[in-house]
This record gives structure tokens, sequence and C-alpha cells, in this order.
């Protein structure tokens, strides 16, 4: 079973910063991409940012240009960098990974780190 360990979430002001870090292990498949998703109380899951084996980065409109996704690849940590923060960036952040299993492609999701913005 794939085990992920995310850190990084907490309290921010509006205007402040946060990193989210993720580490993925026991993977038996390869990764393709990997990337953050979060979840407000009473919404649904939505896609934050992603970045491919390729370097090719996607962000929500939401996001743009105050978030930055990265990765370590040889170390299979994917991070987000969360500057300029607002109080509807509030939200459980999920770790995302998307495998490719040779045939086909698989995801999976972290347990979730808690980011919450408020004055």
């Amino acid at each position: 079973q794939v085990q992920f360990v995310e850190s990084g979430g907490g309290l921010a002001h509006p205007g402040g910063s946060l990193r989210l870090s993720c580490t993925v292990s026991r993977n038996r498949f390869n990764i393709r991409s990997m990337g953050w998703y979060r979840q407000a109380p009473g919404s649904q899951r939505e896609f934050v940012a992603k970045q491919s084996n390729a370097g090719t980065t996607n962000y929500a409109d939401s996001v743009k240009g105050r978030f930055t996704v990265s990765r370590d690849y040889a170390k299979k940590m994917v991070f987000l960098q969360m500057n300029s923060l607002k109080p509807n960036d509030t939200a459980t952040y999920y770790c995302y990974v998307l495998f490719w299993t040779g045939s086909s492609e698989v995801d999976d999701w972290g347990q979730g780190t808690q980011v919450t913005v408020h004055s």
C-alpha cells in the first residue's frame, strides 16, 4: 500500500505563507505526476496544482501567481509553496499522485493536512 507523509500545514494570517511537503513510498507503480488537491468544509475536493515527470506544471486559476508546485523526483517528494494566502485558501490539502501501471493510470491521495488562513 502506498504510504504518504504530508507536512507543513497549519495556521497563517492573510498575506502569509506556508509550504507543504509530501513524500511517497512503498509504491508499486511508477509515478507519472504529483500535486495537490484541497477540500474546504461543505465543498467538493478541487484541483490545486500538479507537476508532471516532464516538469510541466498546472495550476487552478484561483492559485496562479501565488502558489508554486515543485518536486524532488529522486526522493518522490512534492512541495507546495503557498504565498499571499487568503481566507478562502482554508481547506484540507491532499497530496496527489498519478501512477502508471504499465497499461493504465491510477491515482491516489494522502490523508490530508489542514491549512487555516485567518486574522
